[in-house]
């Protein structure tokens, strides 16, 4: 593991609570974020893919920077990615005003970006950012993808850049992404993005998880982290069983993030189930199936 990375570990992608009519309800992120703080993860991402930033306004999206931050003592990375690049630079600005640890970027998506584009889009960012920076690789939502190599370029180049959320349904593209770039930094945190890859990302050498099933169970993300440290393997094992069967939250209705904020809602309370993609609420039988497999055994 990449233990000399200050980012590694257990990270919560939080949700963004809503009321019934969508908009930001701050006192139920304040709930949702000492609840994530009393589990006891390393790091909480505000307003990532879970967290509906492409939703907000850039209003919200300074004012979901500038309140959350107090909400927990946990290490905070903010997500300020745009198609606006001036954008980018006010909301990291702000995050690194507000008291966040770092700031994390998606390439350009819309437009087809080539590797000659990203890298001088990352080394335009990585020239004028003041603080620590994280790269965000979802290629299945931007249409490019940050190549190991290419991280490994920039993260040679630019000292605050501190890691990478690697998305990719692909454990060796993350493998690749840890080795190319631990030949550059021993320091360089290289996240994966899909919560069943966490063991394997841990015994890869990587630095940990950025996982949506946090938002529910946290708590069992930390175990592992703290299987791994012990060299329990036969409590890993189990874990990963675990991790496999609650996996199942992503194909229930149409939209991944309403059913996490469902099962959120329903098994915790404190927010709606309200998000701002349109025709995701679930039918009486998906909230059954959720019941079961969440609210009563999870």
């Amino acid at each position: 593991m990449t233990g000399q990375s200050q980012f590694a570990g257990v990270w919560c992608p939080s949700i963004t609570p809503m009321d019934n009519d969508g908009k930001i309800d701050l006192n139920g992120l304040s709930q949702h974020l000492k609840r994530l703080t009393e589990a006891k993860i390393d790091v909480i991402l505000l307003m990532g893919s879970i967290g509906e930033f492409a939703s907000f306004t850039l209003e919200e999206r300074l004012l979901l920077i500038r309140e959350a931050r107090a909400m927990s003592s946990l290490k905070m990375v903010a997500n300020v990615s745009s198609t606006c690049q001036n954008d980018v630079l006010l909301m990291a600005q702000e995050a690194y005003r507000s008291g966040y640890d770092a700031v994390m970027i998606l390439p350009p998506y819309y437009y087809g970006q080539t590797a000659k584009q990203l890298l001088s889009y990352f080394r335009q960012l990585g020239q004028t950012l003041s603080g620590k920076w994280f790269a965000y690789n979802f290629p299945a939502r931007t249409g490019c993808d940050l190549t190991p190599e290419l991280v490994a370029t920039l993260a040679a180049e630019f000292r605050n850049f501190a890691g990478i959320k690697d998305t990719v349904d692909c454990q060796s593209h993350t493998r690749s992404m840890i080795q190319t770039t631990r030949a550059v930094r021993e320091d360089f945190a290289v996240l994966s993005g899909y919560d069943e890859y966490y063991i394997p990302n841990l015994l890869a050498g990587g630095a940990g998880i950025i996982s949506g099933l946090n938002n529910v169970m946290p708590e069992l993300f930390v175990s592992a982290r703290e299987a791994f440290k012990q060299g329990d393997l036969a409590a890993l094992r189990d874990i990963q069983d675990q991790i496999g069967t609650y996996m199942s939250i992503y194909a229930i209705g149409e939209d991944f993030v309403t059913t996490i904020k469902t099962v959120v809602s329903r098994k915790f309370g404190y927010c709606t189930s309200v998000s701002r993609n349109a025709g995701g609420e679930l039918n009486e039988s998906e909230c059954r199936t959720i019941d079961e497999v969440f609210v009563v055994k999870g």
